[in-house]
């Protein structure tokens, strides 16, 4: 079926997620809700090497995951593993939305999946192989594995599937141009269904240094679970976090006439530059307040009609104060928890971290759940919420509202801004 405006409503009928909070995305929502963490002091051997010159110690690992029956052993290791982490909640996500893709067009079936750093730990590791044994001995799997793309083709060829496929890399928002790609495509009919997401594995020597050079991330190593802490007075950055968000979307009429459960509606999306700084957010939000703008118009909907925003809500000084201020702007007194405003934001990150790329998919399963269950996932961590914060951020512990509309915003390095905004599925 089309919209009032002529277009196809595209809807969602499988998600899957592997992240530090869970393997899957039933478990990572489990622990959203009731406010658990992921974040732990980082594991591996290649971190012991300059252990007395890490100034941070923790990040959000997916620890204890294996790829299982889905990929042989030997498959597995021609794969960098933040493809494996998107193949792996693709699979979840496929198996969740029942499709078949044996009886599918395979024309009419694509894939877009988006990415900050694609396969960067391939890189490290071939650095390694030139600097100490020389070029020879690189493996010939280094460029399929390390290159962005690279997952998007993995689960193209592990489906059949023939249809529209690319890959985003914008930084943090690299998740969140790759689902609003995807709507694209099926709004206008150039697909029936397509799997859209992301996938990061990012907790590497070259990004935790790199990261932590730029002071970017948190350095409470001494409590790892209350570092992420967005929109508090004494937040010192991020947590560099892994993992994937993958879901399947299709045409509402597509879905119905296979007879599949429909999570929610994708209803708008948009998105903006700030052309303000490489790293630095608009110190206004400029940029994020126009992606938020235009998402709304493109879904026909007023701010007052949104219940709750799932903040980019990183945990760094500027980026918290430029989304507030941002959302301030746009949505009001709507806003406003002293004008007695009902908007309620929360930023799922305080548990499971930032995933870069990964991050706007990964957290689509709490925007997804807030329409389809009526519960908001809290922030935690937020003891002393920082000056001029007029917010509903949903300290500590999930709430229960009935909620017709959810905004995802994901914001990255390079200014781009991207909002996704999901609707309870009415038929």
């Amino acid at each position: 079926m089309q919209s009032a405006s002529g277009r196809r409503r595209v809807v969602v009928t499988g998600m899957g997620a592997i992240t530090n909070l869970g393997h899957d995305a039933a478990s990572t929502w489990s622990a959203m809700r009731e406010g658990r963490s992921g974040i732990s002091v980082i594991q591996g051997e290649e971190f012991e090497k300059y252990n007395d010159k890490w100034k941070v110690r923790i990040a959000g690992q997916v620890k204890d995951w294996a790829p299982g029956a889905w990929i042989d052993a030997h498959q597995a290791r021609r794969v960098d593993r933040f493809s494996l982490l998107g193949m792996g909640a693709a699979v979840e996500a496929v198996k969740h939305s029942g499709v078949d893709f044996a009886k599918e067009d395979p024309e009419r079936c694509g894939v877009v999946v988006g990415s900050g750093v694609g396969g960067i730990i391939t890189i490290e590791e071939g650095v390694l192989v030139m600097r100490d044994k020389g070029p020879h001995r690189l493996s010939p799997m280094t460029v399929p594995k390390l290159m962005v793309n690279a997952c998007t083709g993995n689960v193209s060829i592990m489906f059949g599937l023939q249809g529209p496929a690319s890959a985003h890399a914008t930084a943090c928002a690299s998740s969140g141009h790759a689902i609003s790609d995807a709507v694209e495509y099926l709004r206008t009919g150039k697909a029936d269904v397509m799997i859209a997401g992301g996938a990061e594995a990012a907790v590497s020597p070259l990004c935790v240094g790199a990261f932590m050079t730029m002071t970017a991330l948190s350095t409470r190593n001494d409590a790892p679970t209350k570092a992420s802490r967005p929109f508090d007075k004494d937040r010192d950055g991020f947590v560099l976090a892994e993992g994937a968000g993958m879901y399947v979307l299709e045409t509402e009429e597509h879905a119905r006439k296979r007879g599949a459960t429909i999570l929610a509606e994708i209803v708008g999306h948009a998105n903006a530059s700030d052309a303000s700084h490489i790293t630095a957010p608009d110190p206004a939000g400029g940029g994020a307040r126009r992606s938020m703008r235009w998402a709304l118009k493109d879904a026909g909907l007023s701010p007052d009609q949104i219940t709750y925003v799932n903040a980019h809500g990183t945990s760094t000084p500027l980026g918290d104060k430029a989304e507030v201020e941002a959302v301030l702007a746009l949505f009001g007194d709507h806003a406003r928890k002293s004008a007695g405003g009902r908007l309620m934001m929360s930023s799922t990150k305080s548990m499971h971290g930032h995933g870069l790329g990964a991050s706007g998919a990964i957290e689509m399963v709490a925007c997804i759940h807030a329409v389809r269950d009526g519960i908001i996932a809290p922030t935690i961590n937020l003891e002393n919420p920082d000056e001029g914060f007029d917010i509903d951020f949903v300290p500590h512990h999930a709430r229960e509202r009935a909620v017709q509309y959810a905004m995802n915003n994901t914001f990255g390095f390079g200014g781009h801004n991207v909002t996704l905004i999901v609707g309870r599925y009415q038929g």
